[in-house]
């Protein structure tokens, strides 16, 4: 296989879709699960668009899938120690800087209850685990992501990613199906990822799709995942539908999650779109700091102001503000320290002579590809 080839080029509808989805999990959190008030009792700040806002869960799992695909290109021509040093670099210090605004914001206003102690036990992302709440409940689906990021590069330590990637989408798909059709473990989907496993799986598919892979058993593994997802989709709703307002439509759920996939894998065959490359730049770059920081900090000031005459303009302006500091975030600040994170990383890993370069992927046709800003996709 030749060397990979890196042009400055990008899937600019990605970044549009990133926004998309996190557009569709702001309407999900303030049109119908709602912000809670200092005495614990749930309001929806925008109740008429409930009908709508409660599919917009959906948008975390339109993440997934986005990350198979930029997680396979990240791995690509990297070593297991490079990728790792990507990811952390990449997600870490933003993840602190907005935990951190976040719990800030929570102290400064008074609603809600955070101790120093909690922050602390954010700092590792998986809170919970250390006996503490999240700053913003949020962080469980970055947990999701962290678990995809070890188990990828465990197997490209042991050089079966992505050499021997169908075998290990067969083994993980069939693990997702006996938990979820028996014992339904809480352990096995998570450290499986049983219930997203199948949103992981059409990305990565995506991607070697992208790098010119064809043929009957590719189509039979798309579709496969495919039909894993919408399972796992519509298996989530027994949980959601706790809510009071639940009036969730299985069918409604299973054509969202099919033309949202089918969206992602046509966002990478679209090369050109009629927006300035900036904007289409800042959408997809500013949506992580967004999704840190929309919900419990939103919420936080929503309850506060007590707007109960004019939820909607309060809503709309405090989301707009979110999403001025997520930009200011990911233009000022994010570049610099993803620049020094990783250069400290990538010195450490140096001084024990780890590399973090690796040969060109076995698996892939040699073509060109883009140079994405590989994004997480909370």
């Amino acid at each position: 296989m030749g060397k990979t080839v890196h042009t400055h080029s990008r899937v600019p509808v990605l970044d549009l879709l990133r926004l998309a989805a996190v557009v569709a999990v702001i309407l999900y959190h303030y049109g119908f699960w709602g912000p809670s008030s200092a005495s614990g009792v749930s309001q929806v700040a925008l109740p008429a668009l409930a009908p709508a806002g409660q599919y917009g869960f959906l948008g975390v799992s339109v993440f997934f899938a986005i990350s198979g695909f930029v997680i396979a290109y990240s791995a690509e021509g990297r070593s297991w120690i490079g990728f790792i040093i990507a990811r952390f670099s990449r997600i870490y210090p933003t993840f602190v800087l907005c935990m951190t605004l976040t719990f800030t914001v929570m102290l400064a206003v008074g609603v809600g209850h955070v101790t120093r102690s909690q922050w602390l036990a954010n700092l590792v992302i998986a809170a919970p685990f250390l006996g503490q709440p999240y700053v913003d409940t949020v962080y469980w689906s970055l947990v999701i992501e962290v678990v995809f990021y070890g188990w990828v590069a465990l197997f490209m330590m042991l050089g079966w990613f992505p050499r021997h990637i169908d075998a290990l989408i067969l083994v993980w798909l069939t693990i997702t199906f006996a938990n979820e059709l028996t014992i339904d473990a809480p352990i096995f989907e998570k450290v499986f990822i049983a219930d997203d496993s199948g949103f992981f799986v059409v990305g990565l598919l995506i991607y070697q799709h992208y790098r010119g892979r064809r043929g009957t058993r590719f189509w039979s593994l798309f579709a496969l995942a495919m039909g894993t997802a919408i399972f796992q989709a519509t298996h989530k709703l027994g949980r959601l539908g706790a809510h009071p307002d639940n009036t969730f439509d299985p069918r409604v759920v299973a054509v969202i999650c099919v033309v949202a996939l089918l969206g992602v894998f046509l966002a990478t065959r679209i090369k050109r779109i009629p927006f300035p490359a900036t904007f289409v730049l800042a959408a997809g770059g500013m949506t992580y700091p967004l999704y840190l920081l929309h919900m419990q900090m939103g919420y936080v000031i929503f309850s506060a102001m007590e707007p109960h005459d004019h939820a909607a303009i309060a809503v709309t302006t405090i989301v707009a503000g979110i999403a001025l500091l997520a930009w200011a975030i990911w233009r000022f600040v994010e570049p610099w320290m993803h620049r020094f994170v990783k250069s400290k990383l990538t010195q450490l890993t140096a001084h024990f002579g780890w590399s973090s370069s690796g040969p060109h992927a076995d698996g892939f046709p040699s073509c060109q590809q883009p140079t994405l800003d590989p994004p997480v996709a909370p």
